[in-house]
Order: C-alpha cells, then structure tokens, then sequence
C-alpha cells in the first residue's frame, strides 16, 4: 500500500512539474483533427500531458502475462475513441477525463497487486 501512494504522489509531482502546453504528441506535426484541438485548447493540452504522465507510470508497472497485451489494446481504443471526437473539445476532455481515471485505477490495482506479492 506504501508502494501505491508513493507511485501515486510521484506521478501527481510530474504532471505538476510539466508545462502546461505540452502535449504527448508533437503538436508541429499535428495534423488529425483531434491533435489540433488538443494543441490549440491549454486545457485540453494539459489533460494530454497529465494522461502521458500517468501512461508512463503505468507502462513501468510490472504485470502479469496477457495483461500487457490489455494495457496496449486499452491505450489503442483510447487513441480511437479520441480520433472520433474530432474538433469536438467537450468530446475530447470526456475522453480524457475517462482515460485519466482509469489509468489511476488501474495503476492503483496493479501497485497494490505488486506489494500483495512481496
């Protein structure tokens, strides 16, 4: 459990440490309309660099077999689901705030999972 909150207060310090214009994606390139909107909304960028952050923590978390093959599935529906919003912001944040709650579920389970184990 003290595995957890650490993991927890060190990804909250690095979304914090980020600028609040960086995107997870480089936006000079951005063509999709999804991208666009995410690079041109502070807000939006923000949440994009938040579930970055919060991606590249879990990424790091060690799982079970068959359970990289759903990390990656998830973050593949995630760029899918973002792509049919479009320029839609209102539908772009919904996707993020979804994404970003589920990440930290997700690297809450697989954190108290780890220290069971030890």
């Amino acid at each position: 459990m003290k595995r957890s909150a650490l993991l927890i207060l060190t990804i909250f310090g690095l979304t914090a440490a980020l600028p609040a214009q960086a995107a997870s994606f480089n936006c000079a390139k951005a063509v999709a309309a999804d991208e666009v909107a995410i690079c041109q909304n502070p807000e939006l960028s923000e949440r994009d660099t938040e579930m970055a952050a919060l991606w590249f923590a879990y990424n790091k978390v060690p799982m079970l077999m068959g359970a990289n093959a759903a990390r990656r599935d998830a973050a593949t529906d995630f760029l899918k689901l973002r792509a049919a919003c479009g320029s839609d912001t209102a539908c772009l944040g919904r996707v993020y705030q979804a994404r970003v709650t589920a990440l930290r579920a997700e690297i809450s389970l697989a954190m108290d999972a780890l220290a069971a184990q030890q």
